[in-house]
């Protein structure tokens, strides 16, 4: 309910617009019938259909946007660890709250993932998928919900906007991927990383985000992941 509630803000948000979603439907629908005669049938079921595809789409953006965030805090987390890590390096003596104030504060994705590329461990990380992951971010957070008007907005606009939304999602899942392994092998540095996982990763998140609405878009090829 949670993800529902984060979608259906931003899509209000991009449209620059402080509306409530399901009255303003409902308000601004043409009225093809006479006053007081009963709605017909298929202007009803019209309307489920476009509120159904409404409310999938929201929840699909609602979660992308949780993944997108949830990627700029591991890579801002990557490069705190990093630099505590040189801090220490360059002083052994120093404690660990001086290292911790010696630390930069944390950046914007952009900046933190240039501080990454300039570190020892940027040096072998996969930038171009970082960055391209960042892009994908970045329209998520900017254009994810912006189908438009909402009582203007149809079905088929919903999916084709949607099939975008999953071309972003599919590029942040990658480099969610990248920046998760670092992740991982940071927290537990003596432990294998979890191969099945990581190989499944992109497939996993192209459900979650997208599961419920699988039988309306297109075929998407699993994911190669495993064999890069």
């Amino acid at each position: 309910m949670a993800i529902l509630v984060i979608g259906a803000l931003l899509q209000e948000a991009n449209d620059d617009r402080r509306l409530r979603v399901k009255p303003l439907v409902l308000k601004e629908l043409p009225q093809p019938n006479p006053e007081g005669a009963r709605t017909s049938p298929q202007i009803l079921g019209a309307l489920e259909t476009m509120l159904e595809a409404m409310s999938s789409a929201v929840l699909s953006v609602g979660r992308a946007l949780h993944l997108a965030n949830a990627y700029e805090d591991k890579c801002q987390y990557v490069l705190r660890v990093g630099n505590l890590i040189t801090a220490h390096q360059a002083d052994p003596a120093m404690t660990f709250e001086e290292a911790v104030a010696s630390v930069p504060a944390d950046k914007l994705l952009g900046g933190t993932l240039h501080s990454l590329a300039a570190h020892a461990m940027g040096r072998t990380m996969d930038m171009d998928t970082l960055h391209k992951a960042r892009r994908a971010r970045n329209w998520i957070a900017h254009e994810g919900a912006s189908i438009g008007a909402i009582w203007s907005v149809d079905r088929d606009r919903i999916l084709q906007h949607t099939v975008k939304l999953r071309a972003a999602v599919t590029d942040l899942a990658l480099g969610d991927n990248t920046i998760s392994q670092w992740c991982h092998g940071l927290a537990e540095p003596h432990d294998l990383p979890p191969a099945d996982w990581i190989n499944g990763y992109p497939d996993a998140v192209d459900t979650w985000v997208f599961g419920h609405l699988r039988g309306l878009l297109p075929e998407q090829p699993s994911s190669l992941a495993g064999s890069e």
